[in-house]
């Protein structure tokens, strides 16, 4: 917790009054970047180099109930997590940020997606959180609000504080003002996700750390942003107009680029497991037959694959594990 963070936090809820409850509960959807966010140009507040586009996972995600305690204490899916464990500290530390509401919380999270394995476990865990205690504390505050302090913990959770399609603005306030998530007026019943998860395994190196040392290391890293922001314009502009090969070629596209500059960095970052790359072959080799099919990537070894409903009988077929998502079911 820092000076920067606290006073930000002081400036979110200014006006706010609270009214707790006995408890706090909130459900987040996780999501998955068809633009993706890799780079922060400042740490402590979370405020991205580029924006982000995403869309989320329906009822994938994350349900947290929130206490006030005597002792602070964190269960996730229903087992006590260590006081030392990453996911225990980051979770405390966050609510530290909160004293104005209590000094020790019972934290209760259910997750129905694998923790820090590149499925976003953190985007939808600090939505729920904060929307969890924005529901004990009685405050009340907009979504456009909740985004900016999910932001704090993960910069991904600011996105998962709504659903369906959903861009994260960069923003240019030096104090991270402008830097917010809001839904696109967009439906797409047809877009379908599949999710193909190849480890469970946690992440050797998490995002947080992965993208300093990208930006810090990676010579091709400069033209990332650039590349990043012409992307979200073509995906927006894919959504509106439904073409789903413009999307989908976007999406593949800009996913393996992120992964390349993790790849140039120094020690190299190599997410992609060779069953990753086993499963990008047969995407590539299936779509030059004739499948409407594309895939994208976060940091992780899992594929999320995207395609439409008209294809779906196809997919399954050639992915039987597959794991399918309506957005907009």
């Amino acid at each position: 917790m820092s000076d920067i963070q606290t006073q930000f936090v002081k400036n979110v809820l200014a006006g706010a009054e609270i009214e707790r409850k006995a408890g706090g509960s909130a459900f987040a959807p996780s999501n998955i970047a068809l633009s993706k966010y890799w780079g922060k140009r400042n740490a402590e507040l979370n405020l991205p180099i580029n924006s982000s586009l995403s869309v989320s996972l329906g009822r994938l995600g994350t349900q947290t109930e929130l206490r006030l305690a005597d002792e602070s204490a964190v269960y996730l899916n229903g087992e006590s997590v260590d006081p030392a464990d990453s996911f225990a500290t980051r979770t405390l530390e966050f609510l530290n940020l909160f004293p104005m509401v209590g000094k020790h919380f019972e934290v209760r999270t259910e997750n129905n997606i694998p923790t820090a394995a590149g499925l976003a476990s953190s985007a939808s865990g600090f939505a729920a959180l904060v929307m969890a205690l924005d529901d004990l504390a009685g405050w009340g505050l907009d979504k456009q609000k909740l985004s900016m302090l999910a932001r704090l913990g993960s910069g991904s959770a600011s996105r998962s504080v709504f659903d369906g399609f959903v861009q994260w603005h960069a923003g240019t306030d030096d104090e991270g003002t402008d830097s917010f998530a809001e839904r696109l007026d967009a439906e797409w019943p047809e877009f379908r996700i599949g999710i193909l998860e190849l480890s469970r395994v946690r992440k050797p190196v998490g995002s947080r750390d992965g993208m300093n040392r990208t930006v810090e290391t990676s010579e091709l890293y400069n033209s990332w942003p650039v590349q990043a922001h012409a992307d979200i314009d073509v995906i927006r502009r894919a959504i509106e107009v439904r073409d789903f090969p413009m999307l989908g070629k976007t999406a593949e596209r800009n996913a393996l680029s992120m992964h390349a500059t993790m790849m140039s960095a120094w020690p190299p970052l190599i997410y992609l497991q060779p069953e990753s790359i086993g499963m990008i072959h047969k995407v590539q080799r299936l779509r030059a037959d004739g499948l409407e099919l594309y895939l994208t990537i976060d940091a992780g070894p899992n594929i999320k694959l995207l395609f439409l409903e008209s294809a779906a009988s196809d997919v399954r077929a050639a992915f039987p594990d597959l794991q399918v998502i309506q957005p907009f079911g």
